[in-house]
């Protein structure tokens, strides 16, 4: 299997530009960009799967040049509702050197970063508007199918221009550092070949493109979304758990997918994993291996172990070998609150709507369904105290056999 056809197996490729970007891609060493703007202080697993089809090229013995957009983060891509919401320039440049150390990371040092503000802040508008606003016409531009579904609602200029100013972007580079081709998702589809078109008119020549297809979920939302939140690439946003449990919980009909769109593994490895996936569908075989393969791309080997074994902790009633800091950080979404040290046990029951009375925390106690970091209290008369919590800081209340309750001391 040719390096093109690999990406087309795995399902990287909707847009092209090139008849002949195949040849570029199996034969020759090509320079080429990917970018994105700086609109919060890290990038999300949504980004991922255009990060890892960088790498992807990158071992592929192509040469990546990853742009974080300090110019056109200054307006903002057009979205299809909405205009997006201007940021701040103080927030701008934070939010690029937070990006600049993930992809650093990803790419183990090994890609180029250039912010594209270095060669927009002394450009004239005047100077850019005679330079290259003249090679590209409105009805171009109002042809391209963002902009069209904007017209009806309204398109403000500046969202307007950024297609011009990404284009331009492209120009730069194939000039500057010979960068000849473009990937993106298939949303930028407009904006890429508009640089293309900046390119021939202007220097006579070809420049290359291709774009990867959205990648969703099960139900049709965008990968990496959990509950209109992000899934951050920043381990202190969105801990290896939280990613870990994500993953694990992907539906059987896409994880075949997203093995091949998020994973180095070789086809035969990803074959061999789906056998054994569809002989015992409830081992969630295919499921870990998406996890285990991200996450250590991401965090490490060992992020990736303490995901695992927290999770097995979890899940098979060993909660309590976890340390206190795993435990706050991992169990999100169950019921919180502050207990004294010296408090009856009855009360902190009592006062945080763990039983509805005192009678009903008697009850469950005498008949041991409270159990307090997996040790069951039978004594109506226990005082907590910090001697009860793990590392004297954590309390896991639990009711009957399902109902728990972090109790911080």
């Amino acid at each position: 299997m040719t390096n093109w056809e690999e990406l087309k197996w795995r399902g990287l490729v909707k847009d092209v530009a090139g008849d002949d970007i195949a040849d570029k891609i199996n034969s020759e060493k090509v320079t080429f960009y990917w970018g994105t703007d700086p609109t919060a202080d890290s990038l999300h697993l949504g980004h991922y799967s255009s990060l890892i089809t960088a790498k992807r090229l990158m071992k592929m013995g192509h040469n990546p040049i990853l742009l974080c957009g300090g110019a056109t983060g200054r307006i903002g891509d057009p979205r299809p509702t909405a205009e997006r919401e201007i940021i701040s320039i103080d927030t701008l440049n934070h939010n690029i050197e937070c990006i600049r150390k993930q992809i650093d990371k990803v790419f183990d040092g090994k890609a180029k970063l250039v912010n594209n503000y270095d060669w927009f802040k002394d450009y004239n508008f005047l100077d850019f508007l005679r330079d290259i606003g003249k090679y590209i016409n409105v009805n171009y531009m109002l042809s391209k199918d963002i902009i069209q579904r904007r017209l009806d609602t309204g398109i403000t200029y500046a969202e307007f221009s950024y297609m011009l100013i990404q284009g331009y972007d492209f120009l730069h580079m194939f000039n500057t550092m010979g960068c000849t081709m473009q990937v993106e998702g298939s949303d930028q589809w407009g904006n890429i070949t508009a640089g293309i078109e900046l390119i021939r008119k202007m220097t006579g020549k070809d420049a290359y493109a291709f774009t990867m297809p959205l990648i969703l979920d099960a139900t049709g939302k965008k990968f990496g979304k959990s509950e209109g939140n992000a899934l951050w690439l920043d381990i202190n946003k969105t801990s290896s758990y939280e990613m870990y449990q994500y993953l694990i919980n992907t539906d059987d009909s896409k994880v075949y997918e997203y093995l091949k769109v998020f994973t180095f593994l070789t086809p035969e490895e990803i074959d061999e994993i789906m056998v054994k996936q569809n002989e015992n569908p409830h081992l969630r075989i295919a499921q870990k291996a998406l996890a285990k393969e991200i996450i250590t791309d991401l965090h490490g080997e060992e992020e990736f172990n303490k995901a695992l074994n927290i999770s097995e902790c979890l899940f098979s009633d060993r909660i309590w070998e976890l340390s206190a800091s795993e435990i706050i950080d991992s169990i999100k979404d169950i019921p919180k609150f502050n207990v004294n040290n010296g408090e009856l046990l009855i009360d902190v029951l009592v006062n945080n709507k763990v039983v509805s009375s005192k009678r009903e925390a008697r009850e469950m106690i005498s008949v041991g369904a409270i159990s307090v970091n997996g040790k069951k209290e039978t004594n109506l008369e226990k005082i907590i105290t910090k001697e009860d919590a793990i590392e004297n800081k954590v309390l896991l209340i639990k009711k009957g056999k399902k109902n728990y309750y972090l109790g911080l001391i």
